[in-house]
């Protein structure tokens, strides 16, 4: 599957989510799956968009590349952003409590973790690389 390349706005959320549904799709990913991984690219997309460009005064480009082969899909997400690990986001202290008691932030990320198999976060030179995996067939699909 071809890589895609989309400008770093949010207008590109709907093509995103289209590869990504495409891409799980040619993985052979049940349905839930396929809705979880588009959920959680989205995710780290958005923030990519607005936090690293928009919120940074900044343009750039996000770009999208599936990697397919017997055990998983791996889809990859780069921005030339402000580096951002998300893994230095603490998750949300306690998800039992009322939403206005709770403390703002970091529920995003903590979904993308949630709606994957594996998340890992990697900055090359100026690349922010996220890296998504959803195992092929698993039950947790």
């Amino acid at each position: 599957m071809d890589a895609l390349t989309v400008p770093g706005v949010l207008e590109s959320l709907e093509p995103v989510g289209k590869y990504v549904m495409a891409a799980a799709a040619e993985a052979g990913l049940p349905r839930p799956a396929a809705y979880k991984l588009r959920l959680a690219v989205d995710e780290i997309v958005t923030n990519s968009i607005v936090h690293g460009y928009d919120e940074a005064g900044t343009t750039g480009e996000v770009r999208l590349d599936a990697e397919i082969d017997d055990q998983a899909l791996r889809l990859i997400v780069e921005d030339t952003g402000a580096p951002f690990d998300p893994h230095s986001i603490a998750p949300p202290p306690d998800l039992s409590k009322p939403l206005e008691e709770r403390q703002i932030g970091g529920l995003g990320i903590f979904l993308v973790y949630e709606s994957v198999d594996e998340f890992i976060y990697e900055h090359n030179g100026k690349h922010n690389r996220n890296i998504f995996i959803v195992k092929r067939g698993s039950a947790s699909n």
